[in-house]
């Protein structure tokens, strides 16, 4: 039974939330700030965190990263509004997705095992071993990917993209097939999470993320990997 830890701030929904989601057989816990979710996640690492934009003090956002800096738990980011404005901050802090407000426990809930899945990125068919990019080497044996041969870490969702990328090297791949590919048939049409995740892995596998030599943009079309 996964272990869910829902951050909130209005107690009606917070309490809903967790009652829904005990009702439908969850371990859950909840709290009502972003202080308190961090050390919550700090003491005891649950399987995933539902994280509210509107928090008192730390907001959503600044609250995902500090999970970011020391924990790669799946994050779903639950905002008020479906714009870019709210998605994309959330998505670029480091959250794994995303539901609008008003949540049902039932799109919640399968929102939760999507992610969950998604957590255990299988090692791609046919080859498994080492790829080599410069100083950035990808074993999909092990799922390490290390940078002048230190280990860098990655959330689950950078490390599915950052495979299905380093799979497939030199070849142009577009947002929608890195969306099905990586996130799901589900997710088509929302290409916010794939920009949001390559921006995250540049900052990350890049010497200089402005300008990137690995992870290239191919304007209209998608990216592509590799030297």
């Amino acid at each position: 039974m996964p272990r869910i830890l829902l951050i909130e701030d209005d107690p009606q929904v917070r309490e809903g939330l967790e009652i829904a989601l005990r009702h439908l057989g969850h371990d859950v816990a909840s709290r009502g700030d972003g202080e308190a979710g961090v050390e919550a996640v700090r003491s005891a690492p649950p399987d995933v965190v539902v994280l509210d934009v509107m928090l008192p003090g730390a907001d959503g956002f600044e609250t995902c990263r500090r999970l970011r800096a020391f924990s790669q738990v799946p994050i779903v980011m639950l905002t008020a509004r479906s714009d870019d404005l709210d998605v994309v901050a959330g998505l670029e802090a480091g959250a794994d997705d995303y539901l609008t407000k008003p949540v049902r426990p039932r799109v919640l809930e399968a929102k939760l095992k999507a992610v969950l899945r998604r957590a255990a990125p299988a090692t791609p068919a046919g080859r498994s071993g080492p790829l080599e990019f410069g100083d950035v080497v990808v074993d999909r044996g092990s799922l390490v990917v290390t940078k002048g041969g230190t280990a860098l870490d990655l959330t689950p969702m950078e490390l599915r993209l950052l495979l299905a990328l380093a799979g497939s090297p030199g070849l142009v791949l577009s947002r929608q097939q890195l969306l099905a590919g990586v996130w799901g048939q589900d997710h088509l049409g929302d290409s916010r999470l794939v920009d949001a995740c390559v921006q995250r892995l540049r900052a990350k596998i890049e010497d200089v993320p402005a300008d990137p030599q690995l992870l290239r943009t191919v304007r209209g079309f998608g990216y592509r990997f590799g030297l």
